[in-house]
């Protein structure tokens, strides 16, 4: 039988969610303060914390942050925060705590049991003991520096690779929310879901979020920009943070392709990406843009260590050199794309991705390559799982022959 663990201080919400959970098969433990719950959940091992924001000695968001800390990545509790407070900011900061869920006092017990039943079975085995890896969570952003530099392409067949190479759960953003092209690079209708009907939804959770997420056959999820670009007016900065938020507690990884204007929302992914790769050719006014780029970023405090540059084409006659380009720029490109352009606009006109159709052409593989290379830099900090191991392994040993 599953154990609860629910941390709240008001008396009344105690009894309330005891009698619920025990009607529904529960035992129940009980704390009315943050240091208490941090004691029952490492005595009583819970399967879910039911986990109030507002309580004495340490708040919700303080508990969910030293939870996840003291697991390390080695075993995951399902949490869900309870909050009368209905502002983006409040879910957002709770989701980044470690939440898995997001509940607004008052709500219907029947909510609330679906949305446990739904994490315990996302992170519970079969056997009910052992739980399963919990995601990665790491969004990686790909920034153009200016249009038809071939950021879509590399941040789409990135995730396609990131999926079937290495064997992660994988959502793919277009964040060109004027003029996306994933539609038409993937070869999907109108007709699909797009972020805005997030935005008029009244309550985002994570059940809306997967109804409005699209299937593609390579098998990563896709959340795709509005079919107008009037549309791109209904989505906010805050509102977008929080569906990437929810993202990342479901997916390895959220790869998300962005516009390359630097408004608020775009600079808002960038500064919650965990890597920024900015995609640019060896010319002159792509030379001029990262340089202004780099220096916006820098002044704004933007963690250098967090942005990789990425040269497309770099073996196209430009008539400047890669070294010449990387001495302009007074750093070094860490990812280097030859210039295969049947491929690619081949991939582009069939709608079928290269990683997908052509995994084994020299484009493919070194897609494949910036793959391995992102994944190498988070991956050790949760174990993969045996498929994901042997999958990498294979594609390493494919590599070095």
């Amino acid at each position: 039988m599953t154990k609860i663990l629910v941390v709240d201080d008001e008396a009344n919400v105690q009894r309330l969610l005891q009698y619920t959970l025990k009607q529904a098969g529960y035992t129940v433990s009980v704390a009315g303060d943050g240091l208490e719950a941090l004691k029952l959940w490492a005595s009583d091992q819970p399967g879910l914390i039911l986990l109030d924001v507002s309580l004495p000695k340490l708040d919700g968001y303080g508990v969910a942050e030293r939870i996840r800390a003291d697991e390390g990545g080695k075993s995951h509790v399902p949490i869900i925060m309870l909050t009368s407070e209905k502002e983006v900011e409040q879910k957002v900061r709770g989701l980044r705590a470690g939440a898995d869920d997001y509940l607004v006092k008052p709500f219907h017990q029947a909510e609330l049991l679906a949305r446990m039943r739904g994490l315990l079975s996302r992170f519970t085995a079969s056997d009910g003991a052992s739980r399963a890896r919990p995601p990665l969570g790491k969004m990686i952003a790909f920034y153009g520096a200016k249009g038809g530099v071939g950021a879509t392409t590399i941040s789409i067949n990135t995730a396609i690779a990131m999926h079937n190479q290495l064997d992660r759960k994988v959502a793919l953003v277009d964040a060109v929310l004027q003029f996306g092209d994933h539609r038409v690079f993937l070869d999907l209708g109108n007709d699909r879901k797009s972020v805005t009907d997030l935005m008029t939804a009244p309550q985002l959770d994570t059940e809306l979020l997967k109804s409005v997420l699209v299937k593609h056959d390579s098998g990563v999820d896709l959340l795709l920009a509005p079919t107008s670009p009037e549309e791109a007016d209904l989505v906010n900065p805050e509102n977008f943070a929080a569906i990437l938020a929810m993202l990342r507690t479901l997916y390895d990884y959220v790869i998300v392709d962005v516009d390359k204007r630097l408004g608020d929302l775009v600079l808002s992914v960038l500064d919650h990406s965990d890597e920024v790769h900015i995609v640019m050719t060896a010319d002159l006014s792509c030379l001029k843009n990262v340089r202004l780029v780099l220096e916006a970023l820098r002044r704004i405090g933007f963690d250098p260590k967090r942005l990789k540059l990425v040269l497309n084409r770099s073996n196209a006659f430009t008539g400047i050199s890669t070294g010449a380009a990387e001495s302009a720029l007074k750093r070094e490109f860490e990812t280097k794309i030859t210039n295969e352009y049947r491929t690619a606009i081949s991939a582009q006109n069939t709608g079928s991705p290269f990683s997908s159709s052509k995994p084994d052409s020299p484009l493919g593989k070194e897609i494949v390559d910036l793959a391995h290379s992102i994944d190498a830099t988070f991956a050790p900090q949760v174990p993969a799982t045996a498929g994901a191991g042997a999958t990498a392994a294979r594609a390493g040993a494919a590599r070095a022959r």
